[in-house]
């Protein structure tokens, strides 16, 4: 009796392989997935610091104060220090921390958060360094590990 249904199951998918059109008992390959997309720059988290300094007619300002405090999950200053810019992600700029703090700075001007204003003009320049060398684009530089900016009017 086993022989026979050996004989009936054998025979099933021979008559099924003959009959059926090839299609039909063709397996697919499953889809190819395309390679992962890398996560940009921006997106990836680091951890590190950089320094700044904002110096006004030969004074040094201070960020003590908590308004100036842990305002953005990017780039942040703390009371500890507020010279040292504290990075948790890629890609951020001079311009992307300093636009998260409570004061105005743009290549010309300078508006601090107690309202004064310092631009180019006839009283005087702003400018900028970064690691000491002049750079007028400072606003839009990345920032790095170690580095130090500081604006200057």
């Amino acid at each position: 009796m086993k022989f026979v249904w050996v004989f009936v199951a054998i025979a099933g998918t021979v008559i099924a392989v003959i009959l059926l059109p090839k299609s039909s008992i063709e397996t697919t390959a499953p889809p190819q997935q395309s390679p992962a997309t890398p996560t940009s720059q921006a997106d990836q988290s680091v951890d590190f610091t950089a320094t700044f300094a904002i110096i006004t007619n030969g004074i040094t300002r201070n960020f003590n104060a908590s308004m100036y405090h842990n305002l953005s999950p990017d780039a942040y200053i703390q009371g500890s220090d507020s010279t040292i810019v504290h990075v948790k992600k890629t890609g951020v700029t001079w311009a992307d921390f300093f636009n998260s703090l409570p004061f105005k700075l743009t290549k010309d001007c300078l508006t601090t958060g107690t309202k004064e204003t310092f631009c180019t003009g006839k009283e005087g320049t702003l400018r900028f360094y970064l690691d000491g060398v002049e750079d007028p684009n400072l606003l839009d530089k990345e920032i790095k590990q170690g580095t130090h900016a500081t604006i200057e009017f």
